[in-house]
């Protein structure tokens, strides 16, 4: 329920312009944002910001939860608070007396918009895009202003007048930034130009696609080192090559806790000379990284390697990704007796199959991560009956456990029925996404058929649905979520572990 206060601000801000705004105490700013934000008023955005009487803005902190800014119209909002910012620095490179309060517009955690259900939020992408676009637009009015400047005082003291009139001090965009070759060129030029400019981009997370590594590399050695907490690059078809072009850029940035490099075309299955040289390298780039804690290496071809790409780290992994890696027990049995595995909070191993050598090793690992672990993805895994059976007992002591993934296995109703009831006692565990049963299929699948392609009983599936619903009902763990959808949860992050 809203407060008193906070429906005291929507009407407030429900006209526009705010007669009352330079008589307002500067601690109702807050409270007018967010419900301005939130009930989608972009002008009355620019008048606050215009006026903001504190040094940040953190959008994070005044609107609240992600859950609110992914699902409120935020599009118009975001650049109008941007457009605000730009305007501010216009006047203070035309007015150098007049100096406003903001320094900092933080920026950062934004939900992508566009998956949301706000059909005119704005994604992640374009939300790069339109911060890019006013560093530059803001570097350029002041080059112009400059130029002005220079032309005024020519016969004088010539351009040394100009610059050394008194600058501005500008404002920081803490942001998260997602680039692909379409806003390559924009977002360079922003961090290039723009770097000694009055508004100025540091990157906290960076995530690129579809990037050249010489792009890649350009990109990063613009980033201003002292933010930077995650690089993600993914769908790059970097390989051993490119990765070993990339990764060396990576250690100016001390603070890098994660490193994302999924769909990057590595493959080590069959050892050559060159990918023996290749893994060396990539393992002493890891090496290179002190602040690192999560890795993801997802649908790498790493049969038998992990040891030599791991051996380097200065510190255990709390995070591991590797859906999809081709991983033999030797892998697992190594990753079982590092010092990683009583890290580890997070684990994905989804895509491999533990029907068979596989099984046994899993369940070690299991045992050695079970006093840390928080978050275990094993989608696709061809499990079936017997094999989660086999897994139980370990499961159950994983008394930390807030997640586990199990869509796309082969298990029956009976299997997942108690699943439910043996894990009801994990305090945590509050979310599991489990697969269809296979007897809710006609026919049912065997065992050996894991394409499930045959059609689904709705009526058996719906039974199962409320029979599952009742029991948590029952046991009193309405605040458990059992789900056969495997979208829209929102994967748990590390940041957030």
């Amino acid at each position: 329920m809203d407060s008193l206060l906070f429906l005291c601000a929507r009407r407030i801000v429900a006209h526009h312009p705010l007669p009352i705004l330079p008589a307002l105490p500067a601690h109702l700013y807050p409270i007018l944002f967010q419900a301005a934000f939130l009930d989608g008023r972009p002008l009355v955005l620019r008048d606050l910001v215009a006026a903001w009487p504190f040094p940040v803005l953190n959008f994070q902190r005044l609107v609240g939860r992600r859950e609110l800014l992914r699902d409120h119209p935020c599009k118009l909002c975001v650049q109008a608070v941007i457009l605000a910012v730009v305007a501010q620095l216009r006047r203070e490179l035309e007015e150098p007396d007049r100096d406003s309060s903001l320094r900092v517009l933080d920026m950062t955690g934004l939900p992508d918009s566009a998956s949301g259900r706000a059909p005119d939020g704005m994604s992640v992408w374009s939300g790069t895009v339109a911060l890019a676009k006013a560093c530059v637009e803001v570097s350029k009015h002041q080059r112009e202003f400059q130029r002005r400047g220079s032309k005024r005082h020519k016969g004088r003291s010539g351009a040394a007048t100009a610059a050394a009139a008194p600058q501005p001090p500008g404002v920081d965009v803490h942001a998260d930034l997602f680039v692909n070759g379409t806003s390559y060129g924009i977002l360079r030029d922003a961090l290039q130009t723009g770097a000694a400019g009055p508004l100025r981009l540091k990157c906290r997370e960076f995530q690129a696609e579809e990037l050249s590594a010489s792009g890649i590399v350009t990109l990063l050695e613009s980033l201003h080192p002292s933010r930077v907490r995650r690089v993600d690059l993914r769908f790059n078809n970097l390989g051993l090559t490119g990765l070993s072009v990339i990764l060396p850029h990576l250690s100016r940035f001390p603070e890098l806790r994660s490193l994302k490099l999924q769909y990057s075309n590595v493959d080590v299955r069959r050892p050559t000379p060159e990918s023996a040289i290749g893994i060396r390298c990539l393992a002493g780039q890891l090496g290179m990284l002190p602040s690192l804690r999560e890795l993801n290496l997802g649908s790498s071809r790493l049969s038998g390697n992990l040891r030599q790409i791991l051996c380097d780290l200065q510190a255990p992994l709390e995070s591991l990704e590797l859906a999809f890696c081709s991983l033999v027990p030797a892998d697992l049995a190594f990753l079982s007796q590092s010092f990683h595995a009583p890290a580890l909070k997070r684990l994905d191993l989804s895509g491999h199959d533990f029907s068979q050598g596989l099984l046994e090793p899993l369940r070690l690992l299991l045992e050695e991560t079970s006093a840390s672990l928080l978050h275990l993805d094993l989608m696709e895994c061809r499990m079936a009956d017997s094999h989660l059976d086999a897994l139980l007992p370990t499961l159950r002591r994983c008394s930390r456990l807030r997640f586990l993934g199990l869509y796309g296995n082969s298990l029956s109703t009976a299997a997942l029925k108690d699943l439910l009831q043996k894990t009801l006692e994990l305090p945590d565990l509050h979310l599991v996404v489990y697969p269809f049963p296979v007897d809710c299929y006609k026919p049912e699948p065997s065992e050996s058929d894991w394409n499930f392609e045959e059609p689904m009983d709705g009526e058996l599936l719906e039974a199962v649905e409320a029979e599952f619903s009742q029991t948590l009902a029952n046991s009193g763990r309405t605040d458990l979520v059992w789900t056969s959808n495997p979208y829209g949860h929102g994967a748990l992050d590390y940041f957030s572990l």
